[in-house]
């Protein structure tokens, strides 16, 4: 067995400034991300914004399709330098207007933008690890990508809920933008280094993209307003929803992804499949600790910390082994997901134990961990440079489009029949889509097509 260290990937004199920023940026990404989940009720509240609670992550996420297919259309275009110029810097704009919101319509735009440049940087960094890091050393960055998240995970519910209560909710964007200026900076100084981008010859012939983001996000954010709105009206916007969604995805995915189609298409349906099966059944893990269980808020957010450790140690683990390929990795990944979501589910009826979350949840996050960084390095190894923004944008959007769609089915089902009966059934349709994807997707996305 031959090891790739992290030293000799990351740390090697020519990368240390791009390993630096790149970790960085994915690092206060995810502490944002941490941070407005826990102090959402706080600032919402300060805002008088309770009417439009759920809108500060829709608007975020729908801004970030745009974002992601505008930087597959930079970074194929032109490389990654343009996407990694606006994308960091729009991001931190975005803090800022957050951070010094007077009103939820100023929060609303400070997130839109946090989303579009997050969306443009996370592509670029896709393009950027291509670029920089040899195809044998890019499982350990991509680990480390997922790694940089634990911390995170770890401590910014805390330290934002600290925040919030004893300074104010605004620094935690404000006190981010600062830093993620510094890592764009690191990042500017990677791209300078580079060399001159010489465009393809042949261009791939694809039209609409941006009007397929436009239907895709807002298909999103209207299937976010009927997942608040339980009722005739929201199963009507659901169907409107969907009904823009849909279409979009048919185009910002390669084709052939719905299909499984051999090779690419169907590595990127594995990360859709994968972030479906686990956020779909974490995202309802904590109203049935409370609602069923009466767990307190704080003891019911323990097995998504849980995860986190769970989701390093597959980071961690996968490229210890490169004789081993990323698909099977895939696979195994897949399946530690089902039997996580399988038993977290005897958590559902009041007779359940509920000590069973914690280890079932860090055995979900360990199968995320071999799972995801997997996919990512199966993407860029299948796409021909000129392609490797749009299949590394198709690869978020399949991520966000297989979450948003399954959480807001769990909503529905939740809504209509409660945490027990309803996230019941909605973990056995995931662990289906897990299997799915372990028994089969995987098996099909390690081929070229």
């Amino acid at each position: 067995m031959t090891v790739v260290t992290g030293k000799s990937a990351l740390w090697a004199p020519d990368r240390r400034a791009a390993t630096v920023g790149l970790l960085m940026l994915v690092t206060l990404s995810a502490f944002e991300s941490m941070g407005v989940t826990t102090a959402l009720p706080t600032l919402v509240h300060d805002l008088h914004g309770e009417e439009l609670y759920s809108w500060p992550f829709t608007m975020f996420l729908a801004a970030q399709v745009v974002g992601n297919v505008v930087g597959g259309r930079l970074c194929d275009r032109r490389g990654p330098t343009p996407a990694l110029t606006v994308g960091p810097a729009m991001f931190a704009v975005g803090l800022l207007v957050a951070g010094v919101a007077q009103g939820m319509t100023q929060l609303l735009v400070g997130r839109a933008l946090q989303g579009f440049g997050g969306g443009v940087e996370m592509v670029g960094l896709y393009v950027l690890v291509a670029q920089v890091y040899p195809e044998r050393h890019r499982p350990v960055v991509f680990g480390a990508f997922a790694t940089a998240w634990v911390v995170p995970s770890l401590v910014g519910p805390t330290v934002a809920g600290l925040l919030a209560q004893y300074l104010s909710w605004r620094w935690i964007f404000l006190g981010l933008a600062p830093l993620v200026l510094v890592g764009w900076g690191l990042v500017l100084i990677v791209l300078r280094r580079l060399p001159a981008f010489e465009p393809p010859a042949t261009e791939p012939h694809r039209r609409g993209l941006t009007a397929a983001a436009v239907a895709a996000a807002i298909g999103l954010a209207v299937l976010s307003w009927a997942g608040d709105h339980p009722s005739g009206a929201g199963l009507g916007a659901a169907l409107l929803g969907a009904a823009a969604l849909v279409p979009g995805v048919l185009v910002l995915l390669p084709r052939g992804t719905l299909r499984a189609r051999i090779g690419l298409p169907s590595a990127v349906l594995a990360r859709g499949l994968m972030s479906a099966a686990f956020m779909g059944s974490e995202a309802f893990l904590p109203l049935v600790l409370q609602q069923v269980h009466g767990f307190s808020p704080a003891w019911a957010g323990v097995p998504l910390t849980t995860a986190a450790l769970g989701w390093a140690v597959g980071s961690w683990l996968q490229p210890r082994y490169p004789e081993l390929s990323p698909a099977r990795f895939v696979r195994w990944g897949f399946l530690a997901i089902a039997a996580g979501v399988g038993l977290v589910t005897l958590v559902a009826p009041a007779w359940g134990p509920p000590w069973v979350a914690a280890p079932a949840w860090i055995l979900a996050g360990f199968g995320m961990g071999l799972g995801t960084s997997s996919v990512s390095v199966l993407v860029l190894n299948l796409s021909p440079a000129a392609e490797r923004g749009f299949n590394s944008a198709a690869l978020q959007m399949s991520d966000l489009f297989g979450q948003s769609i399954l959480i807001g089915l769990g909503g529905v089902l939740v809504a209509a029949l409660g945490p027990t009966a309803g996230w019941t059934p909605l973990n056995a349709l995931l662990v289906a889509l897990a299997l799915l994807g372990g028994l089969v997707v995987s098996r099909r996305s390690d081929q070229r097509s």
